[in-house]
């Protein structure tokens, strides 16, 4: 009897255990699901209790379902991965958390993330409503081995945009390969240029467009249309499989964006060029980022405390931070991760340079700029126009007054 009681308190003691078992889920995308997963090995010691589900779908795919989950509360994750280009969309919404407000109290932690992540991912209806966990400092990264048989040097690239022109004519001619991939990569940079406090790339403070008003617009669409006109773009949109065989061939020698480029580089666009490239500030030393990645909790979420604890682990954590960045090269938004030894080791795959001290110091250049739910439609429709003014020499100032009325237009709706 007494091995018959011994055994029930055991059954019993598994059944409690097993009922006490939280469930917590977190929907990423590649190669965030992979960051999170490698992360819960230490969380977990700390919360043996809970199971992390990560679910994980193609880029587009996860921000079209997290789109729909947060229109309709159904499916919502508990903590929900949000890349840049979407922010502005997803944090206007009033479906997520303000981590500002109690018990989350983000405002005591601020200080210890890169200023202009924290910027992006506030509202002034929403408060804070996105934390940063990796950031994208601008850079531009270049082929070492044909701006050498160009007698091309670095400093030819960086010093102006009307360097940056002539040092694609000499490489053209002396190599045969185009400068950039495509024009509209140029004007994405120059129009990040000067933007004012409060301000977003397409808004103002209001909220108003700016389009038609800014200077930077249309020294962008003059760079660009310069570019074209030389015939010093290869005319191939970025993430094509055009795109990725031009990086292996070396056919454009130069691919300005995030400094996580390098890793991509390295790792699956173009493994075979190792050694070839090398990284630098982008013409003019302009201090920009490209894109970065944000965790948000939703409002309708069952599991915010957990989430919460979750996120500053991911966040805050310096051990993590590092780890995410040396494993996946998602450079730290936390300041205190960004200190580490493994950023003054040199890059094998940029033929031994220490390009991470120059990519930390871009970031900390970078000034805040907000975001806005328009975003990505105000791009788009800037774009739209850029290629009207490259393909069928649309005059600029029309193309920047048409572009201007469209977006104020469909913003108002």
């Amino acid at each position: 009897m007494k091995k018959i009681a011994i055994f029930w308190v055991g059954v019993m003691s598994i059944s409690m255990a097993l009922a006490q078992k939280t469930s917590i889920t977190v929907a990423a995308f590649p190669a965030v699901d992979e960051i999170v997963k490698a992360a819960l090995h230490d969380w977990q010691k700390k919360n043996p209790n809970v199971e992390v589900k990560v679910i994980s779908r193609e880029y587009a795919d996860h921000h079209t379902a997290m789109t729909t989950t947060l229109a309709t509360s159904t499916g919502l994750p508990d903590v929900m991965t949000i890349e840049y280009g979407y922010l502005g969309r997803f944090a206007q919404s009033g479906g997520l958390e303000d981590l500002d407000k109690v018990p989350y109290q983000m405002g005591q932690h601020a200080s210890k993330l890169v200023s202009y992540a924290m910027a992006q991912g506030r509202t002034v209806n929403h408060g804070q409503v996105a934390i940063p966990t990796d950031i994208g400092p601008g850079a531009m990264f270049y082929r070492h081995d044909l701006l050498t048989k160009s007698r091309v040097k670095e400093a030819d690239l960086t010093a102006s945009w009307e360097s940056f022109i002539q040092s694609g004519q000499k490489i053209k001619k002396e190599s045969g390969a185009y400068l950039v991939a495509h024009a509209r990569d140029v004007k994405d940079i120059v129009i990040r240029t000067g933007i004012p406090a409060g301000h977003g790339v397409y808004f103002d403070d209001q909220g108003k467009s700016v389009i038609d008003t800014s200077p930077r617009f249309k020294r962008a669409f003059e760079v660009a249309q310069q570019i074209r006109a030389q015939g010093l773009d290869a005319k191939i949109n970025t993430w094509s499989n055009e795109w990725g065989e031009s990086l292996k061939r070396g056919t454009v020698s130069v691919q300005m964006m995030g400094a996580w480029l390098g890793g991509h580089l390295q790792n699956w666009l173009a493994p075979n060029t190792n050694g070839l490239w090398r990284s630098t500030v982008l013409p003019e030393r302009v201090a920009t980022s490209w894109g970065g990645t944000f965790y948000s909790i939703p409002k309708k979420a069952v599991n915010k405390e957990l989430a919460w604890d979750l996120i500053q682990h991911l966040t805050l954590n310096s051990k993590q931070q590092q780890m995410a960045f040396e494993k996946f090269n998602a450079f730290p938004a936390l300041i205190d991760a960004q200190n580490g030894e493994f950023f003054n080791q040199p890059v094998a795959f940029l033929g031994g340079q220490k390009a991470r001290t120059e990519w930390r110091n871009t970031a900390s250049q970078i000034k805040p700029t907000m975001v806005f739910k328009n975003d990505s439609l105000a791009e788009e429709i800037v774009n739209a126009e850029l290629d009207l003014v490259l393909t069928k020499n649309k005059p600029i100032d029309q193309a920047l007054k048409d572009a201007h009325r469209l977006v104020q237009r469909r913003a108002s709706r």
